[in-house]
């Protein structure tokens, strides 16, 4: 084994995934900033704007993760010197970008004025329905800002995309005060001044990075050269593609959103324990999704090159990756669980369900962080049908259905919920990581398990 070059897949999935972790972080963060301003509000518009935020991105995800394909096909169109290929990736993801954000928009939209099917109060559901109206068309600029970010991130000029998550994080957290309250002359909106301030933020984001791309020295080579072929095929690759990693992410959340509502029926205590519990997880899981994007965009670049022994090394080294961090974060949560839960709230009760949830999620931690790496590295080698079936049954066939036999039939209440996610985790990871390294491992794996015309331009 040469520990030499492994040391330079090393650092260089490191280089490449830091920026993409940063990003990740600003997205939680921009999150984090909405709810507590709007939290200033009262119960009502907080309860609101959860619950349509919920309902949104469980929709969006999966445009938001068919149009990741987008990256790892430009890094290893770049590694081909196929620049003419690259552009061709930009101008098909920016038409998928728009598509899936109609999409997205439309589907919102209808299902808001659904939400009484929900079971929510009537001040939640109103408050709920105006308030998405206006995060429904943010939906067009957010796809187009994924489709941008990931071309970036495919040509490893991922901190490009960091510092206009920053900047967008920190003009969102400007204009909620702005908006929400009614400052500088503007009239106080409340909760629709912060869905006014979400359509905002992602439309100056993705007109910022779509200026950056077209403006910057260092894109020109890939955006200037022209190409007679019609995008039209390429379009559908990416849509045969993508679509299977959008409904990976859909199976994943719709799981967890399920996992809500059995938390629910089980009490209100349980139901916020579970929150809780879940907010921290939701932290750890954005770095490992980040070096699991790090590590889709190296498969890539390796798949371009036609070195098995490379993509064989990437998949590893972001493995490695991964089990060093979230083993980190996994010894951090079982021996801290208490005072972690102590950040959250004071309540004895609360606090006592909330460590024993925060416990479990301290050993799910490697298989959520592995079963996201295996997804990425799987998709660095456009390998994405199987993988959304694995997908499916670990969450929807052994996972979810296991968590309401332990909550519900064996009385493990919600701490069974999670014994339940925390196999369905686990037999993701399993799975998707023995698939990788038996595809990755075959003998003639560039010409069997790699579509032809990914191989050739």
């Amino acid at each position: 084994m040469n520990l030499t070059i492994y040391r330079k897949e090393l650092k260089e999935t490191i280089y490449l995934g830091v920026p993409i972790i940063i990003g990740q972080l600003g997205n939680v963060l921009m999150g984090v900033g909405d709810t507590i301003q709007v939290g200033r509000l009262g119960a009502s518009p907080v309860a609101a704007s959860g619950f349509a935020n919920s309902v949104f991105w469980l929709i969006s995800i999966i445009g938001i993760g068919s149009l990741m394909v987008v990256g790892p096909q430009t890094a290893t169109a770049k590694a081909q010197g196929n620049q003419a290929e690259c552009r061709r990736i930009l101008l098909s993801g920016l038409y998928l970008g728009f598509f899936w954000g109609i999409i997205v928009a439309g589907l919102f939209l209808l299902v808001s004025q659904h939400f009484g099917l929900f079971n929510q109060k009537t001040d939640v559901q109103a408050l709920a329905t105006d308030y998405s109206f206006y995060v429904a068309f943010s939906a067009i600029p957010l796809m187009i800002y994924a489709a941008l970010r990931q071309f970036t991130d495919g040509l490893s000029f991922t901190r490009v995309t960091m510092i206009i998550t920053l900047l967008g994080t920190v003009l969102d957290i400007f204009l909620n005060w702005v908006f929400i309250n009614g400052k500088l002359g503007v009239p106080a909106m409340g909760l629709n001044g912060a869905g006014i301030t979400t359509i905002i933020s992602r439309t100056v984001m993705a007109i910022g990075l779509g200026i950056y791309i077209v403006k910057d020295e260092i894109f020109k080579p890939f955006i200037s050269v022209q190409s007679e072929n019609s995008l039209m095929p390429l379009l559908v690759k990416l849509i045969r593609l993508g679509l299977p990693g959008g409904l990976q992410l859909f199976f994943e959340i719709a799981a967890f959103s399920s996992a809500t509502f059995f938390a629910g029926w089980l009490g209100t205590l349980q139901q916020a324990a579970h929150s809780i519990a879940l907010n921290m997880a939701s932290v750890t899981y954005m770095v490992a999704a980040g070096l699991s994007s790090a590590g889709a965009i190296r498969v890539g670049q390796a798949v371009g090159l036609r070195d098995r022994h490379k993509i064989i090394r990437a998949g590893a080294i972001t493995v490695f990756l991964v089990i060093l961090f979230m083993g980190t974060a996994c010894l951090t949560f079982l021996v801290l669980a208490r005072p972690l839960t102590s950040l959250y709230t004071d309540d004895v009760a609360l606090m006592t369900v909330t460590a024993s949830l925060v416990i479990i999620a301290g050993f799910f931690q490697l298989s959520d962080g592995l079963q996201v790496t295996g997804l990425g590295i799987l998709r660095g080698i456009s390998d994405v049908n199987i993988p959304t079936y694995i997908t499916l049954v670990a969450y929807w066939i052994v996972g979810l259905p296991m968590a309401y036999v332990f909550a519900f039939v064996w009385k493990l209440d919600i701490q069974g919920v999670w014994y339940g996610l925390f196999l369905g985790l686990t037999t993701s990871a399993l799975l998707l990581l023995k698939r990788f390294y038996k595809l990755a491992s075959t003998t003639d794996f560039e010409f069997k398990s790699v579509p032809q015309e990914i191989l050739h331009g």
